[in-house]
């Protein structure tokens, strides 16, 4: 699963998501692409899994670009836990998704095995996405 190597603070507030996508927000590899409509926070274990389709429908013909990464540490309090004690330890890394970006794109497949891997590929993810060409 995907995870930075090294951060320069171990913990990070939560912030916004404000706004639209103003970079990574058309095809530059690939020939098709998969692009969100919605904002959120996306796991890396959601990336993993929609990585996984892709590949699994394309039966690995092609190229797959992976155009976001989670650099987001995101913290859990254990359950039955008490108020206080600090901020809880990390438990995952999302990538922070704003309307207009692209998540995937393929390249070296015809349109129909593109559509179906990007299609469900989509399904694993918690936003709503559209299919784009170059």
């Amino acid at each position: 699963m995907l995870q930075p190597r090294k951060r320069k603070y171990r913990k990070e507030f939560r912030g916004t998501m404000k706004g639209f996508s103003q970079r990574g927000n058309y095809v530059a590899y690939g020939e098709f692409g998969l692009k969100a409509l919605d904002r959120a926070w996306i796991t890396a274990r959601q990336i993993e899994a929609a990585r996984r389709a892709i590949s699994h429908h394309t039966k690995r013909a092609g190229k797959t670009f992976i155009r976001i990464f989670p650099h987001k540490p995101i913290t859990d309090r254990p359950a039955g836990s008490r108020m206080g004690s600090g901020k809880g330890d990390i438990s995952q890394y999302v990538a922070v998704i704003t309307p207009g970006r692209v998540l995937f794109e393929l390249a070296g497949v015809d349109e129909a095995t593109a559509n179906k891997a990007l299609k469900s590929a989509a399904n694993k993810l918690p936003i709503k996405t559209k299919i784009i060409a170059r």
